[in-house]
């Protein structure tokens, strides 16, 4: 375990002491991070909320130790020997919050973001006649007020009511003239008495017989933060969060079964106020566990819902979604209780859009972008993400074969049976998707994937950067380029034009269905042109569109 910081006692909110709470609320949630995975019951028992608290804590660490010094670090917390000069409490305050909303996981993390983030609002702003003690109280009373408003529906028994009691003990203390430690403890032990109301306010909480899995979280960070101030450490089962007697685990049990969503959908968002309000109120009709936090332009969005391309495509009606994450609970359940499925499908896909397909058709995807290529250690840990006994490999273009291998290898290191696809374009792994059946044998199960992705002849089209040399001649910068099987088969002025000679050479040799696949930047009216022309010149074949999203080319086509 990293060496943690050994704070002293002082009456002092500075940007030293951020950076001690950070360091010592990551070990506090690692330590206790098993434990609050096994009382997660509510809002979805799916086993996850002590792990992505302590995520949460991590990238939130991260940003602070960047803000002292100038580079990504470690959770030891020790102070560089030389570098750049120390930060302000706003500016500590404020990387501690922004690191917490960019890598927020789950509901409970990113209610965590929050509640720090209501803590930089005030003491990210100048004190005034506040004395430090009163301006930590007002910090914990506007964070427990901003995570509460962003929460599309509170429920008392929660996170939320936890951190409302805690600002009310603080605030307490403040007036009756208490330290800043003083007010870190009350506020610690308030949350503690509240969490230990918990399951006599919610009745999930209660019929499993434990407190609630997020407001144990909050407990181990409010410790962390008393520590930080007074150099005490609270007793270990304090930081476990554990208030109550558990008498029984809870067994997860799967959401649909109760009427709830399958997915739960997050990704940080760019865009305005205004269109963050009407997002909100897209997403509250799509399903539940709807909160969105930020501010100033980033957002950080979550939801659970039965249809994820739809809560995606509401980000991007808002402004530009991306680090988007579509988890099925099933699938959380079955990893929490260390149960490896019997097949999995890892693909590589160029594009967020495209990403949403693929985990739609229930593949774990690693996304590039354009001219970028996932390394060994990135698909490897894409593999054991996937979590299955089997696991079929698409890695979607020539370039990433080698990276794929190497994978395999290490996957099969570990016990886990790996076959790589040599697909070499995201409509040959769309393609194998297709067809893939879990409940076949895995040599047949291969054997039908590859064939049909083998079956799939693939265009692409894109923009000359430069003039070059190609195989059908001299191309100048800006030209459309369009791509057949890897080869540069038409070079044209237009994306309309090269598209619809690019589908006539593929059709050429025959074809049952095309799928075309759009860049962020092409109109809906290529696409309703291109099918037209399918229709016109070869009457039996189909047509399927979809949108690739942001990082996919301008055109993708296959033809099978």
């Amino acid at each position: 375990m990293p060496h943690e910081p050994q704070p002293q006692p002082a009456d002092e909110l500075d940007a030293e002491a951020v950076r001690t709470w950070s360091s010592l609320a990551v070990a506090a949630l690692g330590r206790a991070r098993e434990d609050i995975d096994a009382i997660n019951v509510y809002p979805v028992a799916d086993a996850d909320t002590g792990t992505n608290l302590h995520l949460t804590a991590e990238s939130a660490h991260r940003a602070v130790a960047h803000a002292f010094t100038g580079a990504p670090a470690d959770v030891s917390g020790a102070a560089p020997e030389s570098g750049p000069p120390k930060p302000s409490l706003a500016e500590a305050v404020r990387a501690y919050a922004h690191g917490a909303l960019i890598g927020a996981r789950g509901n409970s993390g990113t209610i965590l973001a929050q509640l720090l983030r209501g803590v930089a609002d005030v003491l990210g702003d100048e004190p005034g006649d506040r004395g430090p003690a009163r301006l930590l109280a007002e910090a914990l009373t506007r964070a427990a007020e901003e995570a509460y408003e962003a929460v599309a529906h509170p429920v008392e028994g929660t996170m939320l009511t936890v951190a409302a009691a805690a600002a009310r003990a603080g605030q307490a203390a403040a007036a009756s003239a208490g330290s800043t430690a003083d007010v870190a403890r009350a506020a610690y032990d308030g949350a503690r008495t509240a969490l230990a109301e918990t399951p006599r306010q919610l009745a999930e909480l209660g019929r499993a017989g434990v407190v609630d899995a997020g407001g144990s979280g909050l407990v181990a960070v409010l410790g962390a933060l008393w520590q930080a101030l007074s150099g005490q450490a609270p007793a270990p089962e304090a930081i476990r969060g554990r208030a109550v007697p558990v008498p029984q685990t809870p067994q997860p049990c799967d959401a649909q079964e109760h009427g709830g969503p399958a997915y739960e959908v997050i990704y940080l968002l760019e865009a305005a106020e205004p269109a963050v309000a009407e997002l909100r109120a897209r997403l509250d009709g799509l399903g539940d566990s709807l909160v969105v936090v930020g501010g100033d332009g980033l957002w950080n969005v979550h939801v659970h819902v039965d249809d994820p391309g739809a809560a995606v495509e509401a980000g991007v009606v808002a402004g530009r979604p991306y680090r988007i994450r579509i988890t099925h609970f099933g699938d959380e359940r079955r990893r929490a209780r260390g149960e490896r499925a019997q097949r999995a499908v890892v693909a590589v896909v160029p594009g967020e859009g495209l990403a949403v397909l693929c985990e739609e058709a229930g593949a774990t995807t690693v996304l590039v972008r354009a001219g970028e290529a996932p390394d060994a250690a990135e698909l490897a840990e894409a593999v054991r993400r996937a979590h299955a006994r089997e696991v079929v490999l698409l890695p979607g273009g020539a370039e990433q074969r080698a990276a794929a291998a190497a994978a395999a290898e290490q996957a099969r290191a570990d016990g886990v049976r790996v076959a790589v696809i040599p697909t070499r374009s995201a409509v040959q792994a769309l393609a194998a998707l297709a067809v893939h059946d879990p409940d076949a044998g895995f040599d047949e199960d291969v054997v039908a994937m590859t064939a049909a992705a083998g079956a799939t002849r693939y265009g692409e089209l894109a923009v000359a950067e430069r003039q070059s040399f190609t195989s059908a001649g001299i191309c100048q910068a800006g030209d459309v380029l369009g791509l057949i099987d890897g080869d540069v088969a038409v070079i044209g002025s237009g994306l309309s034009e090269t598209a619809e000679a690019v589908l006539d050479r593929m059709l050429g040799s025959g074809g049952e269905l095309v799928t075309l696949v759009l860049g962020p930047e092409v109109p809906d009216t290529l696409a309703a042109r291109l099918e037209a022309h399918v229709q016109h010149g070869h009457l039996a074949v189909d047509t399927v569109t979809y949108r690739g999203g942001r990082y996919s080319a301008p055109l993708l086509i296959g033809v099978e």
